[in-house]
């Protein structure tokens, strides 16, 4: 009965019944199934996304006058799962959500020439093993994912590794074996990149320590203090026994982490920092996650959306998809994608977009199907701490979108891509500007009812159809510029820049002669003849699919 309802519902998509784009994405996501290297990612900051529990604002005295965007706003995790629920995601063809850490960060604020600045961005971790309040609650997380893998979209949790959180008045150093202090990093090399701190009074995890440490003071004062000291410690010393790792400063956070995936059914990590760490401390992370994810999937079977391994995304700062495997410190040239990752964010991209289209995606496909095969890249327009971004200003907000879906490689779209949000505010400092709330008050403006409607035509697409961001691609004609991507039976024919009203397209042998094909952004369908089909359509972009 099962097989005859999707038959049912692909021949209702191929001979186009017109669907909001949740309603295309529920019917097509099925018939294709889920491919890592093709997903359509979305990354917001948890506090600045949306409120879904103003009963969580304030915690832990968090009481001082912050610098501008520099405090906490109210965005928690209560409200990515209101968004879920609400088809928000759905309706942009969203297949995985990355959001910002959500772990216990430092309870004060810091002064460094920027006024007050909270852990509003969930970077400054105080305790891997506990949520932060102003994000929500363990219920909370588990609700987010469990919304989350019931729209059938993957979770990559925002991890880090690499240092704790600034010290403060309320917020002590860890122990001398835990942590250094000094030098900052300053480049030069493999080890003034590694065995260093990122910046001022953020202390740098001994994550090249072997050697067997006892927990750092101020956690044990905090967790006797919680009355749980007892309770993680017997959890400490089952899972030391049971994996054999030495009590190393980085062991323990990898316990501490992978716990996140044994328990809750994570899917990936998007990993912090990846540069600064060794690389044997994410094979190690890398290994461990995958038998929690093992582990997850035998004890909870009915939720297991497919038979996919634990994926993991780094944060390689500087990493650039012409790099293609190595990253070079001068010294020394390192492949983390040998070292337990299967995606690095592509800083490069931003530029490469500049191009026109055929030199985007013939180059992209070219190093993905060969130096990178089997691995990929996380391109991006827009995020949160890079200050040079493809379209500060906002002017080229539909552009940006149709070379970022239609690029090979996974997509990641910042929140507020979609809807213009601005990314240059007055009175801000540093990576403050781009960091402002989620514009949902212009949801209802016409100019960004027709901007998000662009971004969630093509983002159905590319969700519907991995070939987008996995397959093959070959350039058809390039005047008017037509292109043909093909992953195993998945066959797609865009046209972009084309002539409004009547249009012919060339599909060549990408479809047989006689089918009917559907125009995924019209709505409109045509027959094949002699190789090529005619669109009658106000739109200059044609998204062809059987």
């Amino acid at each position: 009965m099962k097989q005859l309802s999707l038959l049912f519902l692909g021949f209702l998509f191929i001979f186009g019944c017109k669907s909001k784009p949740s309603e295309v994405a529920k019917t097509t996501t099925e018939v294709q199934p889920f491919v890592w290297e093709a997903a359509n990612v979305y990354f917001m900051l948890t506090d600045r996304f949306h409120n879904g529990n103003k009963e969580n604002d304030i915690n832990y005295d968090r009481t001082k006058e912050p610098a501008k965007l520099r405090g906490f706003m109210g965005g928690d995790m209560a409200g990515i799962t209101q968004k879920i629920k609400d088809g928000y995601f759905d309706d942009l063809g969203i297949n995985a959500i990355w959001f910002s850490p959500v772990l216990e960060q430092i309870h004060d604020s810091t002064n460094e020439g920027t006024g007050n600045t909270y852990a509003f961005h969930g970077y400054w971790t105080k305790d891997w093993t506990n949520f932060d309040a102003n994000f929500g609650t363990a219920a909370d997380f588990k609700a987010l994912i469990d919304t989350a893998h019931e729209h059938g979209i993957r979770i990559l949790m925002d991890v880090v590794m690499n240092h704790t959180g600034p010290v403060t008045e309320k917020d002590p150093v860890w122990d001398d074996n835990w942590v250094r202090t000094g030098p900052n990093c300053s480049y030069q090399n493999y080890a003034t990149a590694v065995d260093c701190t990122l910046v001022k009074n953020l202390p740098d995890v001994l994550t090249n320590s072997n050697e067997t440490v006892t927990l750092p003071a101020p956690l044990v004062a905090k967790w006797k203090a919680e009355g749980r000291y007892e309770q993680e410690m017997k959890e400490l010393d089952a899972f030391f026994t049971s994996t054999g790792l030495e009590k190393s400063p980085k062991n323990y956070i990898i316990k501490w982490l992978t716990d996140y995936v044994r328990e809750y059914g994570v899917d990936g990590f998007r990993v912090d920092t990846v540069k600064h760490v060794e690389e044997d401390a994410w094979n190690t992370l890398n290994e461990q996650a995958q038998l929690a994810f093992t582990e997850w999937k035998e004890t909870y079977p009915e939720s297991v959306l497919d038979d996919h391994n634990f994926f993991m995304l780094g944060e390689l700062y500087g990493y650039g998809i012409d790099s293609k495997r190595f990253y070079d410190f001068g010294d020394k040239k390192v492949d983390y994608y040998a070292n337990g990752f299967d995606n690095l964010i592509n800083f490069q991209f931003k530029y490469d977009a500049r191009g026109d289209y055929e030199s985007i995606f013939s180059k992209y496909d070219g190093i993905l199907h060969n130096d990178l095969k089997g691995k990929s890249v996380m391109n991006y327009i827009s995020s949160h701490d890079d200050g040079d971004p493809f379209d500060k200003a906002r002017n080229k907000t539909y552009e940006s979108a149709t070379k970022l879906l239609l690029t090979p490689g996974i997509s990641q779209v910042y929140y507020g891509d979609e809807t213009k949000r601005s990314l240059i505010i007055e009175g801000t400092e540093g990576d403050a500007t781009l960091r402002s709330f989620m514009n949902w008050e212009m949801m209802n403006d016409a100019a960004t009812k027709d901007l998000l409607a662009h971004w969630q035509k093509l983002g159905t697409f590319r969700k519907a159809h991995p070939a987008i961001g996995a397959g093959k691609h070959t350039m058809l004609s390039n005047s008017p510029y037509v292109f043909a991507r093909s992953y195993k039976n998945d066959k797609v024919v865009v046209g972009l820049d084309l002539a409004k009203g009547s249009k012919e397209i060339t599909v060549g042998t990408q479809f047989e002669n006689g089918i009917t094909v559907t125009d995924h952004y019209s709505g409109k369908t045509a027959e094949v003849k002699d190789g090529k089909v005619t669109i009658d359509s106000e739109f200059s972009i044609v998204l062809l699919h059987q």
